[in-house]
């Protein structure tokens, strides 16, 4: 496996080693000794999928308040999508930064995200799944979210009109 830090603070693009032949392809996509070794939590304690009929969907961006907040790693299994990791930690030099990345299908990336982090996507392709792994189990009590377009964050996202719930188009203008 091979781990990239991205310019967020604990934030690491995870690519897994492709071993093929001609029946197809094997990979570690998970190993607890390799989190560990770099820094990481490795706790996984609930895992969830999302399927996106349409290009163009936007979920994000959520959280999890402390005490209950969770570290993420994000991988896409079928199709492609922009994955965006956005720094909230108040003490972070990267505080109110974003750092986003393209996982596919194809390109064998994952995103992990830390705790203290907001994360959201939107699809590339109709179709798209997202495979999570989560290190706490969700509570929706200290279920947060900040919205995707706010002007205090600044992302750039592919698609400027997504396919938005009513819930993450509702999320209000952000204060540091």
């Amino acid at each position: 496996m091979k781990f990239t830090e991205t310019p967020l603070r604990g934030a690491f693009v995870i690519e897994f080693e492709v071993i093929s032949d001609e029946r197809g392809y094997f990979a570690r996509t998970f190993d607890v000794g390799e989190f560990i070794n770099h820094g990481l939590d490795p706790a996984v304690i609930q895992c969830s999928t999302s399927f996106n009929e349409r290009r163009g969907t936007l979920r994000g961006m959520h959280y999890q308040a402390d005490p209950e907040g969770e570290v993420k790693l994000i991988r896409c299994t079928r199709g492609a999508i922009f994955d965006v990791a956005l720094d909230l930690r108040p003490r972070s030099e990267t505080y109110c930064k974003w750092f986003g990345v393209e996982l596919s299908a194809e390109n064998h990336r994952m995103l992990y995200v830390p705790e203290g982090m907001a994360h959201g996507f939107q699809t590339l392709e109709d179709g798209a799944e997202v495979y999570y792994q989560i290190s706490h189990h969700y509570e929706p009590s200290a279920a947060r979210g900040v919205r995707w377009d706010d002007p205090a964050f600044g992302i750039e996202w592919p698609f400027p009109d997504p396919i938005l719930s009513e819930r993450d188009r509702q999320f209000p203008d952000f204060k540091p």
